[in-house]
């Protein structure tokens, strides 16, 4: 295992969504969430700012930051400089380092990867483990590694989040994920029994797209597509995750693109885009071809990916297409093309200016995301 330190990612500020009417029974949860929420994108303001920011009395300003403080979650940061006459005013903000969020990426082709992170999802420690070649060994080697970071945390763990390939159903069940060899495993009651506090499981990819609209100033209607060992998807619309009838939604890796046949997929069908714009299938294919082959590879490869999302962007009317994967591969021509193609196949006046952009959150894209989700999960906070 290794332990390593990460600068802070950048945070992007964001104003809460109206939702439907709250109850007077969640009233204060909510308000809790909302005094929260403007200090995690904010800063530190006063008591006076909060209400102004948030519309809440400065009574009830006042009321909550005291509960927040004796939780901890809270903390006073000293006086502003005066700017006139007067008392100065006092100064709260999140107490970011008051407690940490372990985060959990099962994505990785032959390691695990584990962090702890501070409620900014600055990573303090880092854990990674080979994963087992013996299928029965992975999800007690998840548990063990999940144990470890909680044990490295050096503080109250507010949660335990987790990215894993597969269809991940709300209650954290991971119905289907067949790289790791599962069927309906109840990851979330398994690792909560284990290492004693909350967790929160979702799939890898919306687990990124988490990252990227938090921390990474995405838009709230963007498509994410995450590849690696195999290609799968977040969606947001309307700021809100897509999740699906079936937890399914952005399962794009087995749609078939083209009708010119392609090569042998790992599902038994013939030319699905993950059997295309996969890391192994892509190198293979680059390795096994002539040198002055390698753009038009990626641009194929771009233009397969472009003919699944079309339909996607089209029907969702997304802003943008955010690419998280190695940058050798897809930045470059490979998203030149998609971007191209996703143009062609849609109405050209609302899709001509449609972005297909690589992350910049790197390889801790999903480990983040697992923070925003124990962050909203937990707090309120997104």
């Amino acid at each position: 295992m290794t332990n390593t330190e990460t600068e802070a990612p950048r945070r992007t500020t964001r104003t809460r969504r109206p939702g439907a009417k709250i109850l007077p029974e969640h009233a204060r949860a909510h308000n809790r969430a909302l005094v929260l929420e403007r200090l995690f994108h904010g800063g530190a303001m006063s008591r006076a700012d909060l209400a102004r920011e948030t519309g809440l009395t400065r009574v009830t300003i006042s009321d909550l930051v005291a509960e927040l403080i004796g939780d901890g979650f809270v903390a006073e940061q000293g006086t502003r400089e005066a700017a006139g006459p007067g008392k100065p005013a006092i100064l709260v903000d999140l107490a970011r380092d008051g407690h940490r969020i372990v985060g959990l990426d099962l994505s990785g082709n032959d390691r695990f990867t584990g962090a702890v992170m501070t409620l900014d999802g600055e990573i303090v420690a880092r854990h990674e483990v080979v994963v087992p070649r013996d299928r029965a060994a992975i999800l007690p080697t998840v548990v063990e590694l999940a144990r470890t970071l909680v044990r490295d945390a050096h503080a109250p763990v507010l949660g335990v989040g987790v990215g894993t390939p597969g269809v991940v159903d709300a209650a954290g069940v991971v119905l289907a994920a067949p790289g790791l060899g599962w069927e309906e495993v109840d990851l979330t009651g398994i690792l909560s029994e284990a290492v004693g506090v909350p967790v929160l499981v979702a799939n890898d990819a919306n687990a990124a797209v988490l990252a990227e609209h938090t921390f990474g100033g995405a838009g709230d209607d963007i498509i994410l597509v995450k590849v690696g060992r195999g290609v799968g998807a977040g969606l947001l619309t309307g700021g809100d995750p897509l999740r699906g009838a079936r937890s399914a939604a952005g399962e794009i890796g087995h749609v078939t693109v083209g009708t010119d046949g392609g090569p042998d997929c790992v599902c038994g069908k013939v030319g699905c885009l993950e059997a295309w714009i996969s890391v192994p299938s892509l190198s293979a294919r680059i390795d096994a071809g002539d040198a002055d082959d390698r753009e038009g590879l990626l641009r194929d490869a771009g233009e397969r990916l472009g003919i699944a999302l079309a339909p996607i962007v089209g029907a969702l009317d997304l802003s943008e297409v955010v690419l998280s994967g190695p940058a050798e591969l897809l930045d470059g021509a490979l998203a030149s093309a998609a971007a191209e193609t996703v143009r062609t196949r849609t109405l050209a006046t609302f899709h001509d200016e449609l972005q297909v952009r690589m992350t910049e959150q790197g390889q801790d894209i999903v480990l983040r995301g697992a923070a925003v989700m124990v962050l909203s999960g937990r707090l309120g906070v997104s």
